[in-house]
Protein backbone atom coordinates (compact mmCIF):
# COMPACT_ATOMS: atom_id res chain seq x y z
CA UNK A 1 0.00 0.00 0.00
CA UNK A 2 1.28 3.82 -0.95
CA UNK A 3 0.77 7.20 -0.18
CA UNK A 4 1.67 10.33 -0.63
CA UNK A 5 3.48 13.14 0.43
CA UNK A 6 2.80 16.52 0.70
CA UNK A 7 5.34 16.76 -2.46
CA UNK A 8 2.20 14.42 -4.31
CA UNK A 9 5.69 11.41 -4.31
CA UNK A 10 4.30 8.16 -3.99
CA UNK A 11 5.40 6.70 -0.89
CA UNK A 12 5.12 3.48 1.54
CA UNK A 13 2.72 3.87 4.57
CA UNK A 14 2.80 2.20 7.65
CA UNK A 15 0.00 0.62 9.53
CA UNK A 16 -0.02 -1.23 12.77
CA UNK A 17 -1.21 -5.17 13.01
CA UNK A 18 -4.85 -4.17 12.51
CA UNK A 19 -4.31 -1.91 9.53
CA UNK A 20 -4.56 1.64 11.10
CA UNK A 21 -2.34 4.17 10.20
CA UNK A 22 0.67 4.63 11.69
CA UNK A 23 2.15 8.59 12.10
CA UNK A 24 4.66 9.98 13.58
CA UNK A 25 3.20 13.44 13.65
CA UNK A 26 0.03 14.25 16.02
CA UNK A 27 -3.48 14.75 13.44
CA UNK A 28 -3.22 18.44 13.48
CA UNK A 29 0.33 18.91 11.85
CA UNK A 30 -0.26 18.69 8.26
CA UNK A 31 -2.78 21.48 8.21
CA UNK A 32 -0.51 23.42 10.90
CA UNK A 33 2.62 22.99 8.15
CA UNK A 34 -0.01 23.89 5.33
CA UNK A 35 -0.94 26.89 6.80
CA UNK A 36 -4.56 25.70 7.08
CA UNK A 37 -4.79 25.87 10.78
CA UNK A 38 -5.46 29.09 12.89
CA UNK A 39 -6.41 29.89 16.36
CA UNK A 40 -8.24 32.81 18.24
CA UNK A 41 -8.79 33.50 22.11
CA UNK A 42 -10.85 36.20 23.63
CA UNK A 43 -7.54 38.56 24.69
CA UNK A 44 -8.96 39.87 27.67
CA UNK A 45 -11.34 38.35 29.77
CA UNK A 46 -15.40 38.42 29.08
CA UNK A 47 -18.58 38.39 29.96
CA UNK A 48 -21.61 36.41 27.60
CA UNK A 49 -25.05 37.33 26.84
CA UNK A 50 -28.23 35.35 27.98
CA UNK A 51 -29.18 32.66 25.54
CA UNK A 52 -29.86 33.25 21.86
CA UNK A 53 -29.45 37.01 22.41
CA UNK A 54 -28.96 38.90 18.89
CA UNK A 55 -26.86 41.23 20.91
CA UNK A 56 -23.74 38.79 21.33
CA UNK A 57 -21.05 38.71 23.66
CA UNK A 58 -18.46 35.87 24.20
CA UNK A 59 -16.39 34.71 20.89
CA UNK A 60 -17.92 34.36 17.64
CA UNK A 61 -15.66 33.05 14.49
CA UNK A 62 -16.82 34.04 11.31
CA UNK A 63 -16.97 32.70 8.02
CA UNK A 64 -17.46 35.55 5.58
CA UNK A 65 -19.37 35.63 2.23
CA UNK A 66 -17.75 34.50 -0.56
CA UNK A 67 -14.82 33.68 0.97
CA UNK A 68 -14.67 30.90 -1.10
CA UNK A 69 -13.53 28.48 2.01
CA UNK A 70 -15.01 25.96 4.67
CA UNK A 71 -14.03 26.56 7.88
CA UNK A 72 -14.10 23.45 9.97
CA UNK A 73 -14.13 23.77 13.70
CA UNK A 74 -11.76 21.34 15.61
CA UNK A 75 -11.21 22.37 19.14
CA UNK A 76 -12.95 25.04 21.26
CA UNK A 77 -11.96 26.20 24.95
CA UNK A 78 -13.20 27.60 27.77
CA UNK A 79 -11.85 29.17 31.15
CA UNK A 80 -13.91 30.60 34.32
CA UNK A 81 -12.18 32.69 36.46
CA UNK A 82 -15.12 32.89 38.81
CA UNK A 83 -18.21 31.76 39.54
CA UNK A 84 -21.33 32.02 37.79
CA UNK A 85 -24.02 34.16 39.76
CA UNK A 86 -26.19 32.17 38.93
CA UNK A 87 -26.10 28.37 36.96
CA UNK A 88 -25.81 28.25 33.35
CA UNK A 89 -25.79 26.09 30.05
CA UNK A 90 -22.70 27.07 27.58
CA UNK A 91 -23.19 25.73 24.18
CA UNK A 92 -22.21 27.19 21.33
CA UNK A 93 -24.95 28.41 18.32
CA UNK A 94 -24.66 29.21 14.69
CA UNK A 95 -25.97 32.26 12.66
CA UNK A 96 -25.34 34.14 9.55
CA UNK A 97 -22.45 36.43 9.07
CA UNK A 98 -23.85 39.50 9.63
CA UNK A 99 -22.68 42.24 12.07
CA UNK A 100 -19.19 40.52 12.70
CA UNK A 101 -15.86 42.23 12.13
CA UNK A 102 -12.70 41.69 12.98
CA UNK A 103 -11.74 42.44 16.75
CA UNK A 104 -8.67 43.66 17.86
CA UNK A 105 -9.64 41.34 21.42
CA UNK A 106 -9.50 38.46 19.52
CA UNK A 107 -6.28 37.92 17.73
CA UNK A 108 -5.96 34.90 14.76
CA UNK A 109 -2.68 33.21 14.60
CA UNK A 110 -1.98 30.57 12.06
CA UNK A 111 -0.48 27.27 14.31
CA UNK A 112 2.49 27.95 11.66
CA UNK A 113 3.33 31.61 13.27
CA UNK A 114 3.30 34.28 10.23
CA UNK A 115 2.72 31.72 7.34
CA UNK A 116 -0.65 32.28 5.99
CA UNK A 117 -3.59 35.11 6.89
CA UNK A 118 -7.08 33.48 7.57
CA UNK A 119 -10.41 34.34 5.82
CA UNK A 120 -11.87 33.40 9.12
CA UNK A 121 -12.28 36.41 11.34
CA UNK A 122 -13.23 36.18 14.98
CA UNK A 123 -15.47 38.96 17.50
CA UNK A 124 -16.08 39.25 20.98
CA UNK A 125 -19.67 40.67 20.51
CA UNK A 126 -21.85 41.66 17.75
CA UNK A 127 -25.92 42.24 16.87
CA UNK A 128 -26.40 38.97 14.90
CA UNK A 129 -29.58 37.13 13.26
CA UNK A 130 -31.56 34.19 14.81
CA UNK A 131 -28.70 31.94 16.50
CA UNK A 132 -29.32 28.42 16.48
CA UNK A 133 -27.81 26.26 19.14
CA UNK A 134 -26.16 23.33 17.98
CA UNK A 135 -23.84 21.93 20.42
CA UNK A 136 -24.39 22.28 24.87
CA UNK A 137 -20.89 22.13 26.17
CA UNK A 138 -21.23 22.10 29.97
CA UNK A 139 -23.01 22.98 32.76
CA UNK A 140 -21.42 25.63 34.99
CA UNK A 141 -23.09 26.05 38.50
CA UNK A 142 -23.09 29.17 41.31
CA UNK A 143 -20.37 28.14 43.97
CA UNK A 144 -21.04 28.27 47.18
CA UNK A 145 -17.96 29.29 48.36
CA UNK A 146 -15.76 32.60 47.23
CA UNK A 147 -12.28 30.99 46.73
CA UNK A 148 -14.28 28.57 43.45
CA UNK A 149 -12.05 28.44 40.71
CA UNK A 150 -12.76 25.80 37.79
CA UNK A 151 -10.05 24.38 35.60
CA UNK A 152 -9.91 25.08 31.83
CA UNK A 153 -11.47 22.25 29.42
CA UNK A 154 -10.43 21.64 25.77
CA UNK A 155 -13.49 20.23 24.17
CA UNK A 156 -12.07 18.13 20.64
CA UNK A 157 -14.95 18.67 18.15
CA UNK A 158 -13.78 16.75 15.58
CA UNK A 159 -14.56 18.71 12.76
CA UNK A 160 -18.00 18.02 13.48
CA UNK A 161 -19.07 21.63 12.67
CA UNK A 162 -18.57 22.81 9.13
CA UNK A 163 -19.15 26.54 8.55
CA UNK A 164 -19.48 27.85 5.05
CA UNK A 165 -19.18 31.30 3.80
CA UNK A 166 -21.85 33.45 5.11
CA UNK A 167 -22.18 31.51 8.27
CA UNK A 168 -20.96 31.88 11.94
CA UNK A 169 -20.94 29.98 15.35
CA UNK A 170 -21.13 32.09 18.92
CA UNK A 171 -20.93 31.12 22.51
CA UNK A 172 -23.82 31.31 23.73
CA UNK A 173 -24.65 30.83 28.09
CA UNK A 174 -28.42 30.24 29.38
CA UNK A 175 -27.22 33.10 32.36
CA UNK A 176 -24.53 36.63 31.60
CA UNK A 177 -21.58 35.50 33.24
CA UNK A 178 -19.96 37.97 35.27
CA UNK A 179 -18.10 40.85 33.86
CA UNK A 180 -14.60 40.05 33.06
CA UNK A 181 -14.81 36.25 33.86
CA UNK A 182 -14.53 34.20 31.02
CA UNK A 183 -11.72 32.95 27.97
CA UNK A 184 -13.18 31.24 24.93
CA UNK A 185 -10.93 30.15 22.03
CA UNK A 186 -11.89 27.80 19.04
CA UNK A 187 -9.13 25.95 16.33
CA UNK A 188 -10.36 25.83 13.24
CA UNK A 189 -9.08 24.78 9.47
CA UNK A 190 -9.71 26.54 6.72
CA UNK A 191 -9.99 24.16 3.12
CA UNK A 192 -11.49 25.41 -0.53
CA UNK A 193 -15.01 25.46 -1.07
Amino acid sequence: MYGKDRNGVGRPILTDSNGVLLSAAGKYVDAALSGRLFFSANATRTTTSTTLNTTFVGLGLCNPTGSGKLIVVHEFSYAFVAASAAGLILSLAVTTDSGFAQDTNTPILCARHGYATPVGITDASATIIAPVIVKPITQKADAATTTFVEVPHVVDLGGSIVLPAGRSIVTDTTTAVGATTAIFSFMWEEIDA
